[in-house]
């Protein structure tokens, strides 16, 4: 492909590829040169144009010799969109989730409601990429763009007519999704979370609310939980670009929960949908898990689906990895289930699913992520102990903080809990001191195959750590 299709310009070089780590470069490459917050791309731009690139899309003020300098005041968005025009075609229906917690969910539950309308369906987040069962890691909920564009251009290739997507705050801000036609997206919850980055809630929203605002086209259709403090706002968007609005919740229009019954291994629900009143036996526990199994199912018949095939097919969604996993039985009769909660409000969602289900009593395993919120720890620990029966404060990922000073943290908001350093000797104390009547509960890292010590991934993986101490 010639530059001059992708900039509209006179330019004659031959694009080959895209990158944004000037490693990465090869000759015909466009090299993106953003500022972020730990590294300048333009300090490697005279590196990527001796690697070969014939494009730098920069800032204005950055130096370019050598190579054609696409100036723009948003290089990011600048990038993104020439890179959408490379990787195209996509997929013929794209939807995007976004929100603290269920997105995950949301967007695999949604690949398997299309599936079981018999579309060729893929989803792509935190889980990686998953098409008809098979699954890939990309590393990230959202990958950079390059990564992005490339994955949803080869979906297509493959075939794939239909995918779903998590939208995290962060890829909305740095637009790393940016250039696929978006013809629904949706807004789960907003709870404190990524702190570190955004500053504040109210920038951390304003990032959420990029997807509605820039990201979904004008035609389309956001699905809204409308249960959720912040949800007017997403709706107020919505109306205002004259969106179909697709409502979802207790107060939903749409699709409107008139009752939620906890049974053994599940729940029954029954939805209110254009005049009508559908049972449904949701085979997850929690009731956070019926909110993203209906925001799937709304996501769905925004895009085509039919209401009542679509509600019935809540009826057999498979559990999605690392949420609310039931990972194994132990000896003594105690369930132990994994889940990925790592802010307050998702390790209260997943205590208070498990909560209906023990007899006896909740004993909970958690730690928090270093360099990452400290705000959020001391929360957590008053979560924990508000909720669970015994708590046992660990190490989650304590990359390169010191993982005491983490724990200590967490304990200012639980004076109670039992402090056990290391993950492994946590879940293997939780499974010791359970009874039949119990259930175990080991948040924070859910699906995650790895432990990020310093610099380090070492081998770790909740489940298989639970199976092994409870053999």
């Amino acid at each position: 492909m010639k530059l001059s299709a992708l900039t509209g310009g006179d330019e004659t070089a031959t694009v080959t590829g895209f990158a944004i780590d000037h490693r990465k470069v090869a000759p015909g490459t466009v090299f993106g040169a953003f500022e972020g917050a730990r590294v300048n791309g333009e300090d490697y731009i005279d590196a990527a144009i001796a690697s070969g690139a014939i494009a730098v899309v920069a800032r204005p003020d950055a130096r370019v010799e050598g190579a054609v300098h696409i100036a723009d005041r948003r290089p990011r968005e600048a990038f993104a969109l020439l890179a959408a025009k490379f990787f195209a075609p996509f997929p013929q229906t794209n939807i995007a989730v976004t929100g603290t917690n269920g997105k995950t969910s949301v967007v695999e539950m949604t690949r398997q409601l299309w599936r079981m309308a018999g579309r060729h369906a893929a989803s792509i987040g935190t889980l990686g990429i998953n098409i008809e069962g098979d699954n890939a890691k990309t590393g990230l909920t959202t990958p950079d763009v390059v990564t992005f564009l490339s994955n949803v251009g080869g979906l297509a290739r493959e075939g794939v007519t239909h995918l779903a997507f998590e939208a995290s705050s962060h890829g909305l801000s740095q637009y790393r999704t940016e250039g696929v036609p978006v013809r629904a997206a949706a807004f789960t919850n907003l709870s404190r979370d990524h702190l570190d980055y955004h500053g504040d809630m109210a920038a951390y929203l304003t990032a959420k609310l990029r997807l509605f605002s820039e990201v979904l086209a004008p035609d389309g259709a956001a699905v809204v939980w409308v249960d959720d403090p912040n949800a007017d706002r997403v709706i107020d968007l919505a109306r205002a670009r004259g969106n179909r609005l697709i409502s979802v919740g207790k107060h939903g229009d749409t699709l409107r929960l008139v009752s939620r019954d906890p049974t053994l291994l599940g729940q029954g629900l029954v939805i209110a949908a254009g005049g009508r009143e559908y049972a449904v036996n949701l085979p997850l526990i929690g009731a956070y898990q019926a909110a993203n199994a209906l925001i799937a199912a709304g996501l769905v018949i925004a895009t085509g689906g039919e209401v009542a095939p679509t509600l019935a097919g809540l009826s057999r969604l498979q559990p999605v990895r690392g949420r609310l996993e039931r990972a194994v039985i132990t000896r003594s009769g105690a369930p132990v289930y994994i889940d990925y909660a790592h802010t307050p409000d998702a390790l209260e969602a997943a205590m208070q699913a498990l909560k209906p289900h023990a007899a006896g009593r909740l004993i909970v395993v958690f730690g928090a992520g270093g360099d990452r919120d400290r705000g959020k720890r001391e929360p957590m620990g008053q979560v924990a102990a508000a909720h669970a029966d015994s708590v046992i404060v660990t190490d989650d990922n304590p990359r390169g903080e010191d993982p005491a000073e983490i724990r200590r943290m967490i304990l200012k908001g639980a004076r109670e809990a039992r402090e056990v350093d290391g993950r492994r000797e946590a879940i293997a104390a939780a499974i010791a001191e359970a009874n039949a009547q119990d259930i175990v509960l080991i948040a924070g890292k859910g699906h995650e195959q790895g432990q990020i010590v310093g610099d380090m991934v070492l081998p770790f993986d909740d489940v298989t750590v639970a199976r092994e101490v409870a053999a």
